[in-house]
Parts: structure tokens; C-alpha cells; sequence
């Protein structure tokens, strides 16, 4: 028996009226994305890069040609306090990653570009990141994924 099977049955034991079903949908929903983030760290550590360091080299990819955001705008996409922004920007400019310029526009803004070896790694990997996803999801069919995706994506609108 799964441990949350189990839990929940100890509680069914205790309180035989207690609606276990949500505390088990989000204590599976730990434990998955704990399991996920594992396999996903590993594979990042194995790059050479952190989870962070890599949301933020994704980001800039994702921004298309020239691969440039303000730190604002990295903040506003990635969720993150300007704390840990600037961290994680000093450590991949310490990389040679990301380059931190004027802007052309408004000298006193500051903009982050990947650099040509930040561009080449994050191109490089990019392919392998989506092999490790598939990966980690391939036990649901491709209905099942569908259906998890559009239950996700209903459920996350009420918080966002």
C-alpha cells in the first residue's frame, strides 16, 4: 500500500467522516513534484547548472533574437524576489552565461543578455531537457497527459 493509501486509511480508522480525498491528491502532488524536481536537478547538475541558474538561461532563450530581458522583467517572468534575481544573475555572468549592459534605449537601465557560450549551452541542452520531461511523464499515455494538462491548467487558473 502507497503511503498516502496508508495515511489516508489511518485516518479513516480515526475519523471515519474526515474527507481524506484532497490531503490525498496533495500529498501525491508533493511527493510527485519532489521525485520530479530530483530527476530534473540531477540532470541539471550533470550541465553544470543549477535549477535557478537554468530558469533563467530558459527564460532569456524564450525571449527570442537577442535573448535579452531587463532584470524586471525576468523578475516579473520567473516569480522570484530581486535577491535571489541578482544572485542568480551574478553567478551566471561569474559563468560567462549572461552579460549585464546599459540599455541602448535608457542608459540608466541595466539589460541581461545570454552570451554566445550562454546561447551555446542552453541550445545545446535544450533538445536533452525535453527528452528528460517526455521521460519523466511517459508512463501516461498521450491521452492521460492531455487530460492532466487541461485539469492542471483549470485548477491553477483559480490561484493566478
Amino acid at each position: 500500500m502507497a503511503a498516502i493509501d496508508s495515511i489516508r486509511q489511518q485516518w479513516a480508522e480515526e475519523c471515519p467522516n474526515l474527507n481524506t480525498l484532497p490531503m490525498g491528491i496533495l500529498g501525491r502532488m508533493r511527493r510527485l513534484t519532489k521525485y520530479l524536481e530530483t530527476q530534473v536537478a540531477q540532470w541539471l547538475k550533470e550541465q553544470g547548472l543549477l535549477m535557478g541558474e537554468f530558469d533563467v538561461l530558459m527564460t532569456l532563450k524564450r525571449s527570442g533574437a537577442p535573448y535579452r530581458l531587463t532584470p524586471s522583467l525576468l523578475l516579473e517572468s520567473m516569480m522570484l524576489t530581486s535577491g535571489a534575481m541578482t544572485n542568480r544573475l551574478d553567478k551566471l555572468e561569474q559563468k560567462a552565461l549572461i552579460s549585464r549592459e546599459h540599455s541602448v534605449e535608457d542608459r540608466r537601465s541595466v539589460e541581461v543578455q545570454l552570451t554566445e557560450k550562454g546561447l551555446a549551452l542552453v541550445s545545446g541542452i535544450l533538445d536533452e531537457y525535453v527528452h528528460q520531461q517526455e521521460q519523466l511523464i511517459s508512463s501516461l499515455d498521450s491521452n492521460q497527459q492531455q487530460q492532466l494538462d487541461l485539469l492542471l491548467s483549470h485548477w491553477l487558473t483559480e490561484f493566478e
